[in-house]
Parts: structure tokens; sequence; C-alpha cells
């Protein structure tokens, strides 16, 4: 081999080409042979911003879950969460170009015209464009924390997502099909360390206890549905997601009832003049999350990678 290192062969002139090993193979476009018609009484705006919701609320979970990135408590688990995260990322990156297909005027005037729309959405957006739950922005805390609302997050999108299996919008019908599967793995993975932990040791059970009490007062605003929601829902394209708490509150007593933990009785985190992470209202937290996320991109925003 003439190469200096490995990575030289990687980019030999003539096999940079999709076909390439060190590129991947044998990918398909998830989205190949989906219809991308908007159903025809379906308002455009509503559903990009119910796009923008589903989206932001994996984009920004994924980002907080790629914290743990060299600093799990195993090896095993950095592999799991970097997967999670790289699930919620796929799935934050397909609705996002939805958004921008369906309402092109969503699309960010500050993002350079290069830009592929998700790119556009996710690095060049402003913190009140962001439209995910405020429960998703918060800091990662400990591993228990990180576990608490990998649960309760999980447990909710899930059964959100069986629901919308079935949308008239057929993409997000597409996304929500191939997002069960994931969503499935991501709350038995938490499942499965709620019962070690609550279920072990005093030291392990009282450190998921508290990690419950951190996350647990936004849990209420997953089930508060917007006007956009509502509407999209009577159509048959969104989901209500009240309709869906008695399933989440069945799953996870059962797993509070194995584990030995109990409901922490905590009032919900209240929403700013009726404003929450859905009108744009976020914790201060979510300015630094953006700023650490869209750092690179608007730094260089000619770059192309």
């Amino acid at each position: 081999m003439s190469f200096d290192n490995a990575y030289e062969a990687l980019v030999e002139p003539g096999t940079t080409d999709e076909a390439h090993w060190a590129f991947g193979t044998g990918f398909a476009d998830q989205m190949t042979g989906v219809d991308r018609a908007v159903p025809s009484d379906a308002d455009a705006g509503n559903l990009a911003a119910y796009c923008l919701m589903l989206a932001d609320d994996a984009l920004v979970f994924s980002q907080r879950l790629s914290e743990w990135c060299a600093n799990s408590p195993e090896l095993e688990e950095d592999v799991a969460l970097a997967n999670i995260a790289l699930d919620l990322l796929g799935q934050a990156r397909l609705l996002l170009a939805r958004a921008a297909e369906v309402a092109p005027e969503v699309r960010p005037a500050a993002a350079p015209a290069h830009v592929p729309d998700e790119d556009a959405l996710a690095y060049f957006r402003d913190e009140r464009d962001f439209r995910n739950v405020r429960m998703v922005e918060q800091e990662i805390g400990d591993f228990a924390v990180t576990i608490a609302r990998l649960l309760l997050f999980s447990s909710w999108r899930l059964a959100l997502f069986q629901r919308l299996a079935t949308s008239r919008d057929p993409v997000l019908a597409a996304v929500a099909a191939k997002g069960c599967k994931e969503l499935a793995y991501h709350r038995d993975h938490a499942v499965q360390w709620t019962l070690r932990l609550g279920d072990g040791t005093d030291y392990s059970h009282e450190r998921m206890r508290a990690g419950l009490a951190r996350v647990w007062p936004f849990q209420p605003e997953l089930f508060t549905p917007t006007p956009v929601e509502l509407r999209l829902a009577e159509q048959g394209i969104a989901v209500d997601p009240a309709d869906v708490r008695s399933e989440v509150d069945n799953v996870v007593d059962t797993v509070f009832g194995a584990a030995g933990l109990e409901r922490p009785q905590l009032p919900e985190l209240s929403p700013v003049a009726g404003h929450a992470g859905r009108d744009g209202i976020h914790t201060e937290l979510m300015g630094y999350l953006l700023a650490e996320m869209q750092h690179l991109a608007r730094s260089h925003p000619q770059a192309v990678w």
C-alpha cells in the first residue's frame, strides 16, 4: 500500500463515490416511494408547525444524550446512548425536512443557500423558534436523571408514534412507523435501567428516586395539546397528546411497581404567562444548549461537509 496512513486510502482519487466502503454502502432513502403530497384538507402551515414540534423534541434530546459520549458508567452504555441519540437525530432530520417541504417559509432567512433545509432549521433558528417541550432541554444531570427522562420521554413518544403511524399524512405515517421500532428499544433500555437502579441497593434506589424527582415536573407538558395539534388531530393527521396519557401512566406505574418506586408528588413546571416550550418559551438552559449545538455552523456559515 502506497499511502502514508489508512486515512489517505479512504480518500484515494476515484474511490470517493457513494459505493466506496469507507463512506457506507447499501443505504437507501427512507422516504423512497412515500407519497409527498399534503392531504388536501390540511393547512400546510399547521402541518409544518407540527413537524417542527416532533422534530425539535428529538433534536434537542439527541443533543443532550450525546453529552454522555465518553462519560457514561460503562463502555456498553456509551454505545447504547449514542445509538439512541442517533435514532432521535434521524427522526429529527426527516421531520425538519418535511416541515420545510410543505411550508418553505419556515426556513430561516439567515441560513446560507447551500445548507440543506434540515440543517438550516437545526442550526440557524433562534431560541424562540424552537418548539420542543422543556423536558428535553434540561441538563443531563447524573445517570439516573438521564434514565428517568428517557423512560418518561420514550414511553410518551412511543405511544404517540404508534397512533401517528396511521396518520393521513403519508410522510408522518412513514416516519412514525419506523420510529416505533426505535422507540420501543429506547423505552426497553430505560425500563431495564430503572429496574436495576430502583430495585438495587439502597443507594441506587435513592439516586433513581432523586432522578425521577428532577424530571417529573416537566411531564405534564408532554400531554398538553396545542391548538395546532387539536386541529390536525381532528383531521386524522396528528395525535392529541392528551389521548395517550392513560396508556403512558399505565406503563410508568407498572415499571415503578416492579422497581419499588413511587410517583413523585411534585407540582408541574408552570408555563410562563400561559406559554411553554411548544410556544417557543424555554428555560434558560435552552440558550446554552443552542450556543453549543449551533456554534460551528454559525461561525463558518459557508462551510460544507
